[in-house]
């Protein structure tokens, strides 16, 4: 989802946002010929997201301003290493920094993130997937950085897939399973027979019900690991099944455990922190 269209958007919009009148303090104080060449440096070891987007804040700025990215997007690095250059005028590059650092970094820092999540399951079935919790306006970049971390991506918009939630279900039948399996008949009747059908349960007596409507997917909300491996049980094959609600590093392993094949975590994007990076400049 990340194409170079979206990257040019995105970027356009924050450098409108951090310049919208040019770089007051750059343009002041700095003489016009000045070049300057800065390196992008890792303080804290993470895996690295952004390469492509953090380039593009520079391109937009200054055409002739060069950046060679030393680090391809989903690799590890360790404290201290470089993971671009930049160089060309002193002005653009100042003016870009703050843009291109900020992407850098909180792609960056949703990679490493998910890295550790995707660790904790190894050897497990379950795969790590996002969710649509996701910063406005940002999800084509959050979602590659997931990528970027060993993930997966969950559906991208409400467009391309059918989940029907808890709200759903509750205007379709409120707590009523026995109305459950027509009412999602109902609606999945009136879909193309591409789409994929994901339905969200919260309790076991709802399992049966949704898999007699054809759901593809059943997701399993704040289960507990018993009623998750009954859920596993009960489902034998015939659906997908995701886990979700309250994963954290500390329970993953166990979730994995109980043999869903998708996890999600929303914390993968609305949790995950910044990761430490810095541009040391040197000015000619």
């Amino acid at each position: 989802m990340l194409t170079p269209q979206i990257i040019d958007r995105t970027v356009a919009a924050a450098l409108e946002e951090d310049a919208p009148w040019g770089d007051l303090t750059s343009t002041a104080f700095l003489p016009a010929e000045a070049t300057a060449r800065a390196e992008l440096v890792a303080r804290e070891p993470g895996v690295f997201s952004g390469g492509a987007v953090f380039a593009a804040a520079f391109r937009a700025t200054d055409p002739h301003v060069s950046v060679e990215l030393r680090a391809a997007d989903g690799e590890a690095f360790s404290p201290g290493a470089v993971l671009a250059v930049v160089e060309g005028s002193a002005r653009s590059v100042l003016t870009a920094e703050r843009v291109g650092l900020n992407f850098a970094q909180r792609m960056s820092g949703i990679a490493t993130l998910t890295a550790r999540y995707v660790a904790e399951v190894a050897g497990t079935r379950a795969r790590i997937v996002d969710t649509r919790k996701t910063t406005p306006g940002l999800r084509a970049l959050e979602r590659h950085a997931v990528r970027c971390g060993g993930g997966f991506n969950h559906r991208f918009s409400l467009s391309d897939a059918v989940m029907a939630k808890d709200n759903h279900l509750a205007v379709l039948t409120g707590r009523d399973e026995l109305r459950l399996t027509a009412a999602l008949r109902a609606g999945i009747a009136s879909l193309p027979h591409t789409t994929h059908v994901e339905v969200e349960v919260d309790r076991l007596a709802q399992i049966e019900p949704v898999l007699a409507a054809g759901a593809h997917t059943v997701m399993l909300d704040n289960f507990s690991l018993e009623d998750l491996r009954r859920g596993v049980e009960l489902i034998a094959g015939r659906a997908i099944v995701e886990a979700s609600g309250g994963v954290t590093l500390e329970t993953v392993r166990a979730i994995a455990e109980t043999g869903v094949d998708v996890i999600s975590v929303g914390a993968l994007t609305h949790s995950a922190r910044a990761l430490d990076l810095g541009l040391d400049m040197r000015i000619d």
